[in-house]
Parts: C-alpha cells; sequence; structure tokens
C-alpha cells in the first residue's frame, strides 16, 4: 500500500524522498551494526540501503541531463514559422493562414518539489531525533518514570459475582491505584520503573464463582507486587487464627489505617512447563521464591473481607515489612469502592 502511494507522487517529489529515505536508513543501520556491534547482518541492510539511494541519484542526475537537451529544442518550437513568398499566379491565391503561437506549457519547477520534499523529511528526521533523546518512556528528562500500562480483560463479562457484591471493585480499578510512579521508590528501588502491569477480574477458588476477588499484579525486575480484593465473610481475626508461621518470618498483627491487618509468610508455587509436548510435559509443582503478604480488613470493625497486598522477587529478596505498609497506606486511599469504612 504505501509502495502504490509512493508511486502516485510526482517524479521529481518521488525521487527526492526515495533518496533521504535510502540514506538515512542507510546510515542509521549502518551506525547500529558498526558501532554498536549489532553483526554483519544489520551492516548489508543498510549497504544495500545505501546503493539504493545511489542508484536513485543517478536516476535523477539522467533525468536532469535529458531536461536540459530538451530546452533548446523546446524554444525552437515556439518560434513563431514565417510564411513562404507567395509567387502572384492569374488565379486568386488561396488566403495564407498566419502562424499560430502554440501556448506555453507550464512545466513543473522540479527545484521547488525537491525542496520541499527535502525539507519535509528533514521535518520528520528532526522530530525522530528529538523523540530518540527522550528517555525511553517518553516523558521529559526530569528523572520522573512512568509505569506500564496496565493490561486489562476488557473483553470478557464480568462475572455474575461482582454484579451480586455491592461496591466490589475490578481488577482495573486495583491495577489504577497500585500502578504508581511513586511505588518503586516505596520498594526502596528508586531507579526502577515498571515492566509489566495487568488487572484481571477473578472470582475466589471453591466458591463456585460466587466470591468476586480481583487483582492486579506490577512487575520490576528486582519485585514482583500483586493487590487483591477478597469479598467473603472471613475477618482478618478468623483469618490470624487459620494462619501457620512462615518460613523464618512469623505472622505479626498490626493495624494499618485504622484497620485490623496481619503479616504473613508463604512460598509461592512454582510450575515448569515443557513446551516439546509428549509425556511429562509439564513437570511437578515445585515450592517457588519467599513472599511476604499483608493483609488488611476492609473496616475498621472487620466485618468481612479484605485487601491482601504481597511481594516477591525471584532472587528470594524480601523489602522490609515497613515497605508493604507504606504501600497500603498509599494504594488503599485511591482504591474506588462503594463499600466505605463508616466507622
Amino acid at each position: 500500500m504505501l509502495g502504490f502511494l509512493v508511486r502516485l507522487l510526482p517524479f521529481w517529489i518521488r525521487e527526492p524522498l526515495i533518496i533521504l529515505v535510502g540514506t538515512v536508513f542507510g546510515v542509521r543501520i549502518l551506525f547500529m551494526a558498526l558501532v554498536d556491534g549489532e553483526g554483519w547482518v544489520p551492516a548489508v541492510i543498510g549497504a544495500v540501503f545505501l546503493l539504493g539511494a545511489a542508484l536513485r541519484v543517478r536516476v535523477v542526475v539522467h533525468a536532469l541531463r535529458a531536461r536540459r537537451r530538451r530546452a533548446p529544442a523546446t524554444e525552437a518550437e515556439l518560434t513563431p514559422v514565417t510564411p513562404a513568398p507567395v509567387t502572384p499566379a492569374p488565379v486568386t491565391p488561396a488566403p495564407v493562414t498566419p502562424a499560430v503561437r502554440r501556448p506555453v506549457e507550464k512545466k513543473p519547477n522540479a527545484f521547488a518539489q525537491a525542496s520541499f520534499a527535502i525539507g519535509l523529511f528533514a521535518v520528520i528526521g528532526g522530530a525522530l531525533w528529538i523523540e530518540g533523546k527522550l528517555p525511553e518512556d517518553g516523558t521529559a528528562a526530569t528523572g520522573a518514570s512512568r509505569p506500564a500500562a496496565c493490561r486489562l480483560d476488557e473483553d470478557e463479562e464480568l462475572p455474575s459475582a461482582y454484579r451480586s457484591t455491592p461496591g466490589a471493585v475490578t481488577g482495573a480499578d486495583l491495577c489504577r491505584a497500585l500502578n504508581r510512579t511513586e511505588l518503586p521508590e516505596l520498594l526502596g528501588t528508586p531507579a526502577e520503573r515498571s515492566v509489566y502491569a495487568s488487572g484481571t477480574d477473578n472470582t475466589a477458588p471453591l466458591t463456585d464463582r460466587k466470591v468476586a476477588q480481583p487483582e492486579a499484579r506490577v512487575e520490576f525486575e528486582t519485585y514482583t507486587v500483586e493487590l487483591s480484593a477478597t469479598y467473603n465473610k472471613l475477618t482478618v481475626a478468623q483469618y490470624a487464627k487459620l494462619t501457620t508461621h512462615g518460613d523464618g518470618r512469623d505472622a505479626r498483627k498490626l493495624t494499618v489505617l485504622g484497620r485490623p491487618a496481619l503479616l504473613t509468610s508463604d512460598h509461592m508455587m512454582k510450575i515448569q512447563f515443557d513446551l516439546g509436548g509428549g509425556e511429562g510435559a509439564s513437570g511437578p509443582v515445585e515450592q517457588g521464591p519467599l513472599a511476604r503478604t499483608l493483609t488488611v480488613a476492609f473496616h475498621g470493625k472487620d466485618r468481612g473481607g479484605s485487601y491482601d497486598l504481597t511481594v516477591w522477587s525471584e532472587s528470594g529478596l524480601l523489602p522490609d515489612d515497613s515497605a508493604l505498609v507504606d504501600i497500603a497506606e498509599a494504594v488503599l486511599p485511591r482504591i474506588t469502592r462503594g463499600a466505605r469504612d463508616q466507622d
């Protein structure tokens, strides 16, 4: 489609555009190959672009020379033709038709067209150069990083558990609240930026899809953070009685935002898949890295339901418990929820 549109352009616009594009891309790819060490394949591609541009330059030069050769002939055609003298004859001479001067055909200005094309691509190239000087996230060079956009299951229908639960939030609500620019600083890794963020509208397991449990996940190079909300009748106090001690990090009761909260530790599950197929296509479930979870009740009076904020790392590194509390105090007030704490 692009090639068809290019062929529709006049010769003196099309050819300079092709020359400019080929030169810019060729030089850029060669620079990547020779300076950045990208290998010989980009070098060959860059050389092909430059060769194509050189061939187009040759075509334009031949066209300019042919245009100059045709110019004198054109001027000769415009000279009025003087009629030959008519010899008197006994008969009445036929009327002589005067020479008709042909109108001058206005040809396109090749120089103006080429200048316009080069100027247009100079503007585009300048915009691309300025964009390349900006940080990778596209923001101004102020040191602030923009988090990754939340990926949402917008095409999937919301489960009926959400419609039957007044004030239930969705995975999109949790993701927008959790995926904040200050989250890396709260985790103790201010130089990082989120590389993945998502929100899903799940239901709690073993509840026959009758309990809404939206989840959000934000991943960094160091840590992964998950936030979920469970709309059941289980209180944090009841959950504390059911919770066993984690590996080396005991459960600890505390208060967050005036609500009962509980810090627990547990290992994530790790499942390995063999995409080669055949028997044993998937390995057994293994013990994954240790995760730290902060459970915070919906209400100050702990009437049931809670938020779970979980942090883990593939390296096994975990932030201090104070980091989880700081994240909860920064994120939970931003969640739009119909059921507010009335205490």
